[in-house]
């Protein structure tokens, strides 16, 4: 992939509805298109509101200039369906920002809920974007019983794609080994990363989850990182642009772990899509 612009990306884009699926099975057969996730007209997202220093400035800006609203925005207008936003930091900065479908909550809490992500890595300084499920604990800490991975989390039917799927083997060789992407796997304290160099296939990422910790908290991540060097070629709306089109990328995946519906598209739901805001 080289750079997510869009100009050069060569993403893969179709037009998109939302189908629901009472069914908790993950589609083993992966959708072959991709999304397109529309930006607002008015976006008006600026380079310098990420910031390698302190994380993603959202505090003190109009609902046009934040991330979060744009984003959000592209997400509702693409599916039609409401999303949620949720995130790590305070204040002015956040450092990690995710986004899921609301209807998915219904039942689980938000760490059960598989979801697109942005980080801010200023270790790495990079911008990462992508997908991310969440195992939590298998056996927790006391006082934190409620995140003990439930029967009923997104995990599960991630691990049904992992162990079952020659698409999920296809579409991860693709995106890993030709485009750029990156997977981390495991606990965050310790897990381990896989890029194109050493991606051998989906038996090594089961491997990893398998030596997690049951007592540290434990998730993957699917996601290519912006370094900071390219966001400073690009204006405000090229990196909104290239972080849509890396969600495009990886909604075949993350919309298998989901058990709303909501891809790929059916053209007798088109005409009852819902208008997002911002």
């Amino acid at each position: 992939m080289g750079s997510c612009k869009p100009a050069s990306s060569g993403f893969r884009m179709a037009g998109l509805t939302r189908k629901r699926e009472t069914s908790r099975e993950a589609a083993l057969d992966l959708p072959r298109e991709h999304p397109r996730f529309p930006v607002p007209p008015v976006a008006a997202f600026r380079r310098e509101y990420l910031d390698f220093e302190r994380g993603i400035r959202i505090g003190k800006l109009e609902p046009e200039q934040r991330l979060t609203r744009l984003v959000k925005f592209a997400l509702e207008s693409a599916f039609g369906e409401p999303f949620v936003t949720v995130r790590w930091g305070r204040g002015l900065y956040w450092q990690w920002i995710g986004f899921f479908p609301k209807a998915a909550r219904r039942a689980k809490v938000s760490f059960g809920c598989a979801k697109y992500f942005v980080w801010l890595d200023r270790e790495e300084r990079a911008l990462h974007a992508g997908m991310q499920v969440e195992r939590g604990y298998v056996i927790p800490p006391p006082d934190f019983r409620e995140c003990r991975l439930r029967a009923n989390w997104d995990w599960h039917r991630l691990l049904a794609l992992l162990r079952r799927s020659p698409a999920m083997e296809r579409a991860l060789a693709e995106l890993v080994k030709q485009d750029g992407f990156r997977i981390f796997v495991g606990s965050w304290a310790g897990g381990r990363e896989f890029t194109a160099a050493n991606f051998t296939g989906l038996s090594a990422i089961r491997r990893a989850i398998a030596r997690a910790p049951a007592r540290q908290w434990c998730g993957f991540q699917l996601f290519y990182p912006l370094s900071e060097e390219e966001i400073r070629t690009m204006e405000g709306r090229d990196i909104l642009e290239a972080v849509l089109a890396i969600f495009a990328e990886v909604t075949p995946i993350l919309s298998a772990c989901w058990d709303v519906r909501l891809w790929p598209p059916h053209a007798e739901e088109a005409s009852s899509r819902k208008r997002a805001t911002i």
